[in-house]
Order: structure tokens, then C-alpha cells, then sequence
């Protein structure tokens, strides 16, 4: 009898798990079969699953702009590519010392740290930092620095991680057999936390690849713009072009809006899309261990 509940119960669960799978699925389709979709179509009968009538107008509009929807994505890939392994590095820096128990200072730096989770200085002085002591702007930089120490979180969720799954018999027994403190945490902490550096790096993938503040508060030169910049730009001309129409009594050429905004969201989304499977086994994990087990 219980074995028949059981098994009940676990095929309710593969039914509500369908759905939100589902759920989540069905806007992606939605979203790539409306950018595929003839501009009039969408206006005359809304968005469908099916393209009623095929067109690849929107992706032509987008790659109308020439060589720079190829530079902007080259600048976001390596932009991506720094500032992740350059903030995973520094954040596990610190989130490294305040785990250690026999750390003096973990305290105070931990509570730094949880302030600014709370509390930030405001755009203003943030600006003027990055701008008049760093010297960022209208450099690549701009894209990297503010975000090498994305937030608090990733700290506190590493620094629990190393606390709760990193045995400190093994670091004490490596110390005693003549290993310094650098290597004790490049050869033993970094290779026993994959699962929280998966996770972290994702996070700050993300945050690098979805980044258009960034660019829109410290770059005016539109060749150092990445991917994201470019095509918020493009959607404000497309945007342009179609009020101007509609406010015109010539005849041009309309913008395919709707369209657009769907191709760009493909274009944007996409590249997430593929690595996310590659971090999904290690994201669970370290997740679950950073902030179930703090």
C-alpha cells in the first residue's frame, strides 16, 4: 500500500515538474519564433509559436549595422572572460581568510563586507571614484572594474562554503608538512570548492554579459561598447524610425520593431543559454551548500 502511495506521489511530482519545465520553455520558443517572424504578422495577429509568415527581416536589421554587432560581441566575450576569472579570483581572496577560524581580523572584515549588502555610497560617488582615482573612462576598463566585486553575497556564500566543506584537519596537516599558506590555498581550498566557484563564476558571467550600466555611465566612445550596449542602441534607432513613420506622410522604410526586440533578446540570451548546462551540475551544489549548511 505505501509502496502505491509512493509511487503516486512521485508521479504527481514528474507531472508538476513537466509544467514548470514547460512553463519556462515556452516563452524561449515564444521569443525565438516571434524574431523569425514577419514584422506585419506580429502587428496584425499578435505573437505565435509558429511563424505564420517566415522572415529573417529583424536578424538583417540587427547585422545592417555592419562590423559593429561583431566588435561588441568580441568586446563582451573578452570582457566577460576577465572580469569573471578576475573577480572569482579576488573574491575567493577574500572570502578565504575571513572562513579561517584562527583569522584575527575575520570579524570586522566579515561585517564590512555584510554592510555593503545593506548600504552603498550612491552612483555619484561611485562615478567619481571609478573616473577621477582609477581613470576608467572611455577605457575597456570601465566594463571590468565595477564589477570585480560584483557583491557581498558571493563573498558570504564562498566564505561558508570553504568554513563548512573544507576540513581544517586537512589544511592543519598540510601546514604542518611545510605548506604556506598560498599554496595550502591554491593546491587544496580552490580544487575542493569547484561546486561554489562554478557558482560564483556564473553569477559573474552573467552579471558581465547582461552589463549595459556599466558602459551607458563611463564610455562615450561607442567603438568600446559591448554587445549589450549596442543593441539597447540599435532598438532606441529602431524605436526612432518607427515613431518618425508614423508621424511622417513620406514613405520610407519601416524598422521591423517587434521583430527586433525579439531578435535581440535571441541574440542577448543565447550565448547563456549554452554554457548554463556546463555549470548546472556544480550550481546546484554549490548553492545548496553555501547557504543551506551557513
Amino acid at each position: 500500500m505505501m509502496k502505491s502511495e509512493n509511487r503516486s506521489w512521485q508521479w504527481i511530482g514528474y507531472i508538476v515538474f513537466t509544467l514548470l519545465s514547460a512553463a519556462c520553455l515556452i516563452p524561449f520558443v515564444l521569443l525565438i519564433s516571434s524574431s523569425f517572424t514577419q514584422e506585419d504578422e506580429i502587428i496584425k495577429n499578435g505573437y505565435s509559436f509558429f511563424p505564420a509568415v517566415f522572415s529573417t527581416e529583424a536578424y538583417q536589421y540587427l547585422l545592417g549595422s555592419g562590423s559593429s554587432i561583431f566588435r561588441s560581441y568580441g568586446i563582451t566575450i573578452l570582457v566577460t572572460v576577465i572580469g569573471t576569472t578576475a573577480g572569482l579570483f579576488m573574491t575567493a581572496l577574500l572570502a578565504y581568510p575571513i572562513s579561517r577560524g584562527d583569522y584575527p581580523a575575520r570579524n570586522k572584515i566579515a561585517f564590512i563586507v555584510f554592510f555593503t549588502m545593506l548600504f552603498n555610497g550612491g552612483l555619484v560617488p561611485s562615478y567619481l571614484v571609478y573616473t577621477q582615482l582609477f581613470h576608467i573612462k572611455d577605457t575597456i576598463w570601465a566594463l571590468i572594474v565595477p564589477g570585480l566585486l560584483m557583491n557581498g553575497f558571493n563573498v558570504m556564500l564562498m566564505r561558508t562554503f570553504f568554513r563548512t566543506s573544507i576540513p581544517m584537519a586537512v589544511i592543519e596537516s598540510a601546514s604542518i608538512d611545510g605548506a604556506g599558506e598560498w599554496r595550502i590555498f591554491h593546491a587544496i581550498v580552490l580544487r575542493l570548492s569547484v561546486p561554489v566557484l562554478a557558482t560564483v563564476g556564473l553569477f559573474q558571467t552573467i552579471f558581465y554579459w547582461n552589463d549595459w550600466m556599466n558602459g551607458t555611465i563611463y564610455l562615450t566612445d561607442a567603438k568600446l561598447y559591448g554587445i549589450q550596449n549596442v543593441l539597447n542602441r540599435i532598438l532606441s534607432d529602431a524605436q526612432f524610425l518607427a515613431s518618425s513613420n508614423l508621424g511622417s506622410n513620406v514613405s520610407t522604410v519601416a524598422a521591423p520593431l517587434e521583430s527586433v526586440k525579439m531578435a535581440i533578446a535571441v541574440i542577448g540570451v543565447i550565448p547563456i543559454l549554452v554554457a548554463y548546462p556546463f555549470f548546472q551540475k556544480y550550481f546546484v551544489k554549490g548553492i545548496t551548500i553555501g547557504a543551506v549548511k551557513g
